[in-house]
């Protein structure tokens, strides 16, 4: 039994950025105790990767986060990172999107999913005439009949369609959700991603008649978002770009930070746990095959709390033997590969200077990209007087083959997509592809409720939790709220613990 939380000893099984913030976090509520983290891969931050071109810096997952939402920025400040946070650049604050060919901006005010300033929407060459006074028609669409239930859910397809029209779903709705889940919008839920539509006809009856400040059940869950920039959105084109910062030698340097604070813990790498066993005395022991030797052997010291920080499918393999109704649900979870093509240009090779920090691409132009982003635009720091990088995504849930191509077939592909949208004559002068394979969970139709009967089953284990993108939000300050939440329970618990032993001992 634990006699004292300086004697205990927890494992967090995953290196990515949830996994790290949970490993920071116990050290900081309990700096006595022993954590040692295991990871499979032979390097920390899992997509958070940069790598660094001398001149400027290139992301190969994801490059920037949102300030909308604190903790990610909270992380950063505490970390002592604060002055190493740059902002977007306050021009081509603009996203564009692929039609007919083509590349043409998003209508102002049109976020996601609100459309706010009819202006732009008419006035857009985006959508037809016809999508255009169908859009117009969007505050005298009654609501869904079962939406007044809180337990409600349906895809966002569903939705989109109904409230919006099939033309402003497949030109808007489609790419500019695409780019961020890269998930089959037929089947991703609205409740678990977009929570506050829901709650915008359940309250007000329609999209356009809710106030852009108007709390929603997920902003009383996201404590700490702004309140105060109600004129921006106006003008925003798909992202609230101007709510979003990354560390100026990229988000590597997030990695790095936590890491270099967990000088004291054990960090195992190339060490991928197989199992979880519950031992005597509410303790858990982590079966490490594979790694170091001294992996192995830390392995099979009993742990007081362990925290699985990764994907839910491997999160369910580690606990198979244990329980096998969590394990289902969390199996149940799918999710999607994708690879990010980086190729770098000549400032002369383009025709027009790009403009904007990025596109999106409906799945009814039936290109391979997803979307494609503009680093030299969007960060002062990102690109040199010599190499324009572009960011190429493409595969998702709607097409996970590319991700076997190889990487010339990915290169060419890519390269001749872009090619006539942004004027580019020549090939790229460098080239570099990234694949995360696995990587992004698809939150299908009743993800809300498949997380209550996970979190029903956990509570039945005691000392053990989970903790990532599989579960309340795939972003990078979600992915910060995630590991520390999971790392306060796991705190808790032990302190209980002592307090159970301390009773009996008595």
């Amino acid at each position: 039994m634990l006699t004292s939380l300086e004697r205990a000893r927890f494992a967090v099984i995953g290196g990515g950025l949830s996994g790290l913030t949970a490993a920071f976090s116990l050290r900081r509520m309990a700096p006595e105790a022993a954590v040692d983290l295991f990871e499979s891969s032979d390097r920390l931050g899992g997509p958070l990767n940069t790598h660094d071109y001398g001149d400027f810096v290139w992301e190969q997952g994801a490059d920037s986060f949102t300030t909308k939402l604190p903790w990610a920025l909270e992380l950063c400040e505490t970390l002592g990172l604060g002055d190493q946070l740059q902002p977007t650049s306050p021009t081509q604050r603009r996203a564009l999107v692929v039609c007919h060919g083509r590349l043409e901006p998003v209508p102002a005010g049109f976020v996601l999913m609100r459309p706010q300033r009819v202006g732009s929407v008419l006035t857009s060459r985006v959508l037809s005439l016809q999508a255009k006074l169908r859009l117009l028609r969007e505050p005298f669409i009654k609501p869904h009949p079962g939406v007044a239930d809180e337990n409600h859910d349906e895809s966002v397809a569903s939705f989109a369609k109904r409230r919006l029209g099939q033309e402003t779903f497949e030109r808007l709705v489609q790419p500019l959700l695409g780019g961020i889940y890269v998930a089959d919008a037929e089947r991703l839920s609205l409740a678990a991603t977009m929570p506050e539509f829901l709650e915008a006809e359940r309250r007000y009856g329609s999209l356009w008649r809710a106030p852009l400040d108007a709390p929603t059940a997920s902003e009383h869950r996201r404590a700490g978002a702004d309140d105060d920039e109600s004129a921006d959105a106006l003008h925003a084109q798909g992202a609230r770009y101007h709510a979003f910062l990354a560390p100026r030698r990229g988000l590597s340097q997030l990695v790095d930070a936590l890491a270099s604070h967990l000088e004291s813990s054990r960090i195992f790498l190339r060490a991928g746990a197989e199992e979880v066993r519950r031992c005597g005395g509410g303790q858990w022991r982590v079966v490490c095959k594979e790694g170091p030797e001294v992996a192995r052997e830390a392995a099979e010291q009993p742990y007081d709390g362990i925290l699985l920080a990764v994907a839910a499918p491997r999160a369910a393999k580690l606990l198979g033997k244990i329980d096998a109704e969590v394990a289902a649900e969390l199996a149940a979870i799918e999710y999607a590969s994708s690879a990010v093509v980086n190729l770098g240009y000549r400032p002369e090779q383009f025709a027009d200077p790009l403009a904007g920090f990025g596109f999106v691409v409906p799945e009814v132009e039936r290109l391979n990209l997803v979307a494609a982003s503009f680093p030299g635009v969007k960060f002062a720091n990102r690109s040199s007087t010599e190499c324009v990088p572009i960011r190429g995504f493409v595969g998702g849930a709607k097409n996970p083959e590319i991700v076997d191509w190889d990487d010339q077939r990915l290169i060419d592909t890519v390269h001749r997509e872009l090619e006539p949208l942004l004027k580019i004559s020549g090939r790229p002068a460098v080239t570099r592809v990234a694949r995360w394979y696995q990587a992004m969970p698809q939150y299908h139709v009743g993800h809300v409720a498949r997380l209550r009967r996970i979190e029903r089953s956990l509570n039945e284990l005691p000392g053990c939790e989970v903790a990532g993108n599989s579960y309340e939000g795939v972003g990078i300050p979600q992915c910060v709220r995630s590991g520390l939440l999971a790392a306060e329970r796991l705190v808790s618990h032990a302190q209980a613990e002592c307090g159970a032993t301390s009773a009996e001992a008595r």
